[in-house]
């Protein structure tokens, strides 16, 4: 079946038809760089991760074009950097390597273009001039904003009324507004600020006018697929489309709206205040990214999530049983290596993972039971093809169950406070070095050359 996906513009499952099967183009909104990434933050880094896996695997790696943005000019960036004392440059600079290891370590594709905000002021410039010369933007008081009157079907893709946008987007009250609905698209910067020059003054760009430019930069002016959280429907994403569309003269922007639902921590709307407030880096610190990036796809894109400890550990607790079966066929060369149709099927209908995982469960069941040589290695080359486009299975059977470096250096040094122990014949430290190992399910093997450890089946 071809690939379906749920559109937020005509809210209904459309067939995906791309402008051009040879440049499969998708935008995603990425990071405002200016602490660690938290974990809500992950979701749709990985929900579009996988969607970028599909295309690529419909279509060829070679005909997929994948944008994902860094905001490096934003207010809360200046907030953050004078809190910390540190330059502008240093907070960016720090916090997008940050981003760019944790979701690495949750096994994440690199897109395949990342621009950032401060590289394209003079693309923003030129938008809004052609903003304001086709009469949808106008200078006032330094600021240039857009006029929202001037685009008749405002409010389309978030599906709100006039009321609802005002309200929903806590305008700022400004004297120099004709209309309290209208955005900035441009604003002045005193001199200890980020600035650019312009027509207008020295300043710097509002939030939304940088994705619109950025996108039309690497994108052209109409692409397939354009990302991001339900959060930045309104008012990012409902602002994008009036810029785009009034600097394009009408011409549509995106063809395919998708966005994922929120995550919740414990059931609630995560917060500092409510002290459950989890960072990537705090996550990764309980599990291995992988395990991170299940429990994430232990839930459909579309469907709220609550993320838990006990999530958290369950999802490792699953990964640990596919790594056990692929560590018994670790001598079996894979024999399949297509996408078997049942994952295929799965995530074709609007990326559903808790299905595909569902016949990856089969599947390893299947391998559990055989022990044909020629059905393991046809059901191992299944699996990993299936673990493949959900961005799983990637690691090292062996490695993955000997744990991270951190658990394994401890273990190792234990083996080496056993070893120790013998050598001085206190045989009853080495048994108790051994047991306690045992309770938390690692084996030793006293060999020739020397003592290997591997965690009970």
């Amino acid at each position: 079946m071809p690939l379906v996906l749920h559109n937020t513009l005509t809210r209904r499952k459309e067939i995906f038809e791309p402008l051009d099967p040879k440049n499969i183009r998708m935008y995603v909104c990425g990071p405002t760089v200016y602490d660690f990434a938290h974990i809500g933050n992950a979701r749709p880094v990985i929900v579009f991760d996988v969607l970028y896996r599909m295309l690529r695997h419909t279509y060829g790696a070679a005909h997929v074009r994948y944008v994902r943005n860094i905001t490096d000019v934003d207010d809360k960036i200046n907030a953050a950097a004078k809190a910390s004392g540190e330059s502008i440059r240093q907070m960016t600079e720090r916090t997008a390597k940050a981003f760019h290891e944790d979701v690495a370590a949750l096994g994440a594709l690199p897109p395949d273009v990342e621009p950032r905000a401060t590289e394209h002021v003079a693309q923003m410039i030129d938008m809004i001039a052609r903003l304001i010369a086709s009469g949808h933007a106008y200078a006032a008081d330094g600021h240039v904003l857009f006029a929202v009157a001037s685009m008749r079907d405002y409010g389309r893709l978030s599906g709100r009324s006039r009321d609802e946008m005002i309200a929903g987007a806590r305008v700022e009250v400004a004297p120099y507004k004709r209309d309290p609905a209208d955005f900035v698209l441009w604003k002045p910067s005193s001199d200890d600020l980020p600035g650019w020059a312009s027509p207008w003054g020295r300043g710097r760009p509002g939030w939304h006018i940088e994705c619109s430019a950025m996108s039309e930069a690497h994108l052209g002016e109409t692409f397939d697929i354009h990302g991001g959280g339900l959060d930045i429907i309104f008012p990012h994403h409902e602002n994008e489309v009036a810029q785009s569309v009034s600097a394009h003269h009408g011409k549509p922007f995106v063809r395919y709206w998708v966005h994922n639902a929120l995550l919740l921590v414990n059931g609630e709307k995560m917060s500092k205040s409510l002290g459950n407030f989890r960072t990537i880096r705090d996550v990764l610190a309980q599990a291995p990214g992988e395990a991170a990036r299940y429990a994430m796809l232990m839930s459909h894109y579309r469907d709220p999530l609550d993320w838990t400890d006990e999530r958290l550990a369950e999802a490792k607790h699953v990964l640990d049983r596919f790594y056990r079966a692929l560590r018994q066929v670790r001598d079996v060369a894979p024999s399949a290596t297509t996408l078997p149709e049942r994952v295929r099927a799965a995530l074709e209908d609007d990326l559903n993972t808790p299905l595909a995982i569902a016949a990856m469960h089969d599947l390893l069941t299947e391998l559990n039971k055989t022990t044909g040589r020629a059905d393991q290695a046809r059901l191992k080359g299944e699996l990993l093809a299936s673990g493949a486009a959900l961005g799983l299975l990637q690691r090292d059977p062996e490695a993955w169950l000997k744990g991270d470096d951190r658990e394994a250096a401890e273990i190792e040094g234990l083996i080496a406070q056993r070893n120790a122990a013998r050598k001085a014949r206190d045989f009853a430290e080495a048994d108790r070095v051994r047991n306690a190992l045992a309770i938390r399910g690692i084996l030793l093997e006293d060999g020739p050359n020397g003592t290997t450890w591997r965690r009970a089946t």
